[in-house]
């Protein structure tokens, strides 16, 4: 697998219930590994979404734009791996370039921009997260 130093991995792996009738991953089946990439890629940056939620002001993130180029499709059984990284940290939104790979074959390249939520409405990411997310976690091209 190509190594991008300022890229987060998550595997996956393609079971049954991720496919179609005729054993292909669904489109809707990639979403869904994008987000488990995104929330992990917080994660190991130290960003803690239950937290954020669950405090004074509760913080979500919310998908704003999401861009998706499926290239190959992935088969049951398959070993994936999800590449997450920051694109662009806005004021109040994370732009991330993301990418689905068997091995060293890209399958999907998405680029997602998720927006800070406080009420309904866009809030500026708090400090400390914009300082985790900017201590060389995950930044690169």
């Amino acid at each position: 697998m190509p190594e991008n130093p300022a890229a987060h991995r998550l595997p996956v792996r393609i079971y049954y219930e991720d496919t179609d009738f005729s054993g292909v991953v669904q489109h809707v089946a990639y979403l869904r590994f994008l987000e488990r990439g995104r929330t992990e890629f917080l994660r190991a940056c130290g960003v803690n979404q239950s937290a954020l939620f669950a405090g004074t002001a509760p913080l979500a993130f919310a998908v704003r734009r999401v861009s998706v180029d499926y290239r190959k499709p992935a088969i049951m059984d398959d070993l994936l791996s999800v590449e997450t990284r920051i694109a662009k940290l806005g004021g109040a939104s994370i732009e991330m370039a993301q990418k689905i790979l068997r091995g060293d074959e890209i399958l999907l390249v998405a680029d997602v921009q998720v927006a800070a939520v406080a009420g309904g409405r866009a809030q500026r990411l708090p400090a400390e997260v914009a300082a985790k997310l900017t201590a060389g976690c995950f930044l690169g091209a």
